[in-house]
C-alpha cells in the first residue's frame, strides 16, 4: 500500500524529535520519488549539516524531480552552514512541503524563495504536531522569554497525594519514563522551598535503570526559607542546584532566562503552581491522572485564582493505566 504524503510528513517530524535540544529548532526531513522514500535526515545540533541537507546527501541522483517533506520551512540565511533553499534548488527537487513555518527574523522566507525559484511549496501540514515539537524555542523566538510548562499528577478524584505532607506514587513505569524524557529536554526544572523539606526530590532526569540522562535540567529552588543540608538534591549527581530566595515569579524567570534557559518545568507544589498561574506565566499544562482515588487529600493548587483559565489545544494519550493530558491554559 502506498503511503500518504501525511504519512511522509509524519516520518519527517519523527525523525526530528531524533536531534538534540539546543537554541536551535529539531527539524527532519524527507526525500520522497515515485512513491518510495529515497532519502532521510535530521539536525544533528549546531555547525552540523541541516536535515534537507542531511536527506538530499543520502538521495544522492534520486533528488532529480523529487518531493521533499520537512517539518520546518527551509532556511534561506548563510549561518554556520549555507542556505537550505540553495540546496534544494541545486539538487533538482521539484516539490517542498512542509509543517511550520520558520519564526526566526533571519532565516524564514525559504518558501518564498523556492517559490520564486519555481519549486512547488505547500506549508501547514501536520502543523500541530510539528509545533508541539518546537514549542518551547517557538515561544523564545517570538517573545525573548522561557518556555513554562506546569505538570503534576493527579488522582482521578483531584488529588496529589493521598494526605498532606506524604509523598505518594501515582504514575506508572511507562509514565515515568515520559516524564523524564521531558525534564532532560527542559533547561530547569523548578520547585519550592516546601517540596524540597517534604519529598526531598533529586530533580534530575534518569532512564528506567535509574541511571542519569546524558541531559539534566538546571535544579531550581524557589522560596526564602533554608533548605535541609542533608537534601538529596545536594548529594545525588545532576543539574546545578540554584536556590532563588524569592517568591517573585516574574524575578524567577528573568534570572533564568538570564543564565540561558529557554524551557521552565514547573514541577512545585500547590502554592508555587498557582504563584506561576496567578503571574500569567505558565504556557503548557500536563497533568497524569492515575487509576486512583485518596478520598482527602491535597489538591494541585490551594489558592485562588486570578485569573481563571481554560485549557485549550488539548493533547491525550494513554499510558499503560494512566491518561497524560496537555494543553494551553486561557485567561478568562
Amino acid at each position: 500500500m502506498k503511503k500518504t504524503i501525511h504519512e511522509f510528513m509524519e516520518r519527517a517530524i519523527e525523525l526530528a524529535k531524533e536531534g538534540p535540544i539546543s537554541d536551535n529548532p529539531r527539524v527532519g526531513a524527507v526525500i520522497v520519488r515515485d512513491h518510495r522514500v529515497v532519502g532521510e535526515g535530521f539536525h544533528r545540533g549546531a555547525g552540523t549539516p541541516h536535515a534537507e541537507v542531511e536527506a538530499i546527501t543520502q538521495a544522492g541522483e534520486l533528488t532529480q524531480g523529487a518531493q521533499m517533506f520537512v517539518s520546518l520551512e527551509p532556511c534561506a540565511h548563510h549561518g554556520r552552514t549555507g542556505p537550505c533553499t540553495e540546496a534544494i534548488i541545486a539538487a533538482g527537487i521539484s516539490k517542498v512541503t512542509y509543517a511550520q513555518s520558520d519564526p526566526t527574523i533571519d532565516a524564514a522566507g525559504g518558501a518564498k524563495f523556492l517559490s520564486q525559484a519555481g519549486v512547488h511549496v505547500t506549508g501547514g501540514m501536520n502543523l500541530p504536531e510539528a509545533e508541539r515539537l518546537n514549542r518551547a524555542w517557538t515561544h523564545w523566538v517570538l517573545t525573548g522569554s522561557p518556555f513554562v510548562t506546569w505538570k503534576f499528577a493527579q488522582s482521578i478524584d483531584a488529588k496529589v497525594a493521598d494526605r498532606i505532607g506524604a509523598r505518594t506514587a501515582i504514575s506508572g513505569p511507562l509514565t515515568q519514563a515520559a516524564i523524564h524524557q521531558l525534564r532532560s529536554e527542559a533547561d530547569a526544572i523548578v520547585v519550592g522551598t516546601r517540596t524540597v523539606w517534604i519529598d526531598d526530590p533529586q530533580l534530575t532526569a534518569r532512564d528506567p535503570q535509574g541511571d542519569l540522562l546524558p541531559q539534566q535540567p538546571l535544579r531550581v529552588i524557589v522560596g526564602e526559607s533554608d533548605l535541609p543540608t542533608s537534601a538529596a538534591l545536594f548529594a545525588i549527581p545532576g543539574g546545578e542546584v540554584l536556590h532563588l530566595r524569592t517568591r517573585d515569579i516574574p524575578l524567577v524567570i528573568n534570572q533564568l532566562s538570564d543564565r540561558g534557559v529557554r524551557h521552565i518545568l514547573v514541577e512545585g507544589g500547590p502554592t508555587l503552581a498557582g504563584a506561576f498561574l496567578n503571574a500569567r506565566a505558565v504556557h503548557q499544562v500536563i497533568t497524569i491522572v492515575g487509576p486512583m482515588t485518596f478520598g482527602a487529600g491535597p489538591s494541585a493548587l490551594n489558592a485562588l485564582l486570578d485569573p481563571h483559565y481554560s485549557i485549550s489545544n488539548i493533547h491525550w494519550e494513554k499510558l499503560d493505566h494512566d491518561l497524560v493530558i496537555s494543553g494551553t491554559p486561557v485567561s478568562r
